[in-house]
């Protein structure tokens, strides 16, 4: 603990001496980037993640002064590109975009070849929330009657998911262990087939994406809650779980990170040229435009942020005894 505390202590200091005006860099990253940096998307091409990485790659690489090339690996839910990357030499040249699946609720519910808390933590880039949607005809009009609904007949109320041990389910198993009570559980291959039943009036609910947003606009479910402690500023008329559930703050983001043992000075350099791109009014439109709102975080902010996240997502596994087959 004193190691890491020392550690943040460094990185801080690193942070204050290159605060907007001045921009002094660490001496350790003077000659940080000299050749192309390659941005590793662990999921294939088309998704959220791949998006959001290439919206990013295009504004970073005028900010660093190389190219910043995209590659898509995917496979294992993401965990291939991601130990792809932290067996990479850490120097900087090759990070990789990661959610929550494949750092903080993946690796709860199934092993995964590296661990989490040991990559150098570059920032959290953008967050989104869940969306809470129920089919059209469920009896509960708002948040309040369903959450009366589910302490009344908990196990009639049937929720989707996008797999076992996906973020779609943890966050509804969340609800069942705040509420102390047992919605049933019925697992999909995938989001899509989940909000086609969903659509189709075979489940009650469902913990989605913003992909979700469509299907509310053309009234095909009904929108009852966003997944964080707070309103979602792209639909304020929704209300936020936490105001039904107190503490209750969800979200599925995505962040990038490094090799483990990447020196600090690089970590903060990519911070800070992120952070730049996303206050970009252009970058932050694009992003908005697929659901997703910048959130930067600071290196150790990031690494406080998947721990607490991690941890509470190992107690609603202990909890529930969620296993992947």
């Amino acid at each position: 603990m004193r190691f890491l505390l020392g550690r943040r202590r460094l990185m801080q200091a690193a942070i204050a001496i290159a605060a907007p005006g001045t921009m002094v860099r660490p001496a350790s990253a003077e000659t940080f980037p000299s050749r192309p940096v390659r941005l590793v998307v662990p999921f294939a091409p088309g998704g959220g993640v791949d998006a959001t990485a290439r919206i990013i790659a295009d504004h970073l690489s005028p900010a660093l002064g190389q190219p910043v090339v995209v590659e898509n690996r995917a496979g294992a839910g993401g965990a291939i590109g991601v130990e792809a990357v932290a067996k990479s030499t850490p120097d900087g040249y090759t990070i990789t975009m990661v959610s929550p699946g494949n750092m903080t609720a993946g690796p709860v519910v199934r092993p995964t070849p590296y661990d989490p808390h040991t990559l150098g933590f570059i920032t959290r880039a953008v967050r989104s929330p869940l969306l809470l949607v129920c089919r059209k005809n469920l009896p509960s009009r708002d948040l309040a009657a369903f959450i009366a609904l589910v302490k009344q007949k908990p196990d009639a109320i049937r929720f989707a998911s996008g797999g076992v041990g996906t973020v779609t389910q943890l966050a509804a198993e969340l609800v069942n262990l705040r509420l102390g009570v047992r919605m049933v559980h019925v697992p999909y291959r995938g989001t899509g087939p989940a909000m086609t039943d969903l659509i189709a009036g075979n489940v009650d609910i469902f913990f989605s994406d913003t992909s979700a947003l469509g299907a509310v606009q053309q009234e095909q479910v009904r929108l009852l809650a966003v997944s964080t402690g707070s309103r979602w500023p792209q639909m304020p008329e929704a209300p936020s779980m936490a105001e039904a559930i107190p503490g209750y703050d969800i979200s599925n983001w995505y962040g990038v990170v490094a090799p483990p043992g990447t020196p600090d000075a690089i970590l903060i350099r990519l911070q800070q040229d992120i952070a730049k791109v996303l206050a970009k009014p252009e970058v932050a439109e694009a992003l908005r435009r697929i659901g997703f709102d910048p959130a930067p975080l600071s290196p150790w902010e990031f690494s406080d942020f998947v721990r607490t996240e991690y941890a509470t997502w190992a107690e609603v596994v202990q909890a529930t005894g969620i296993k992947v087959e």
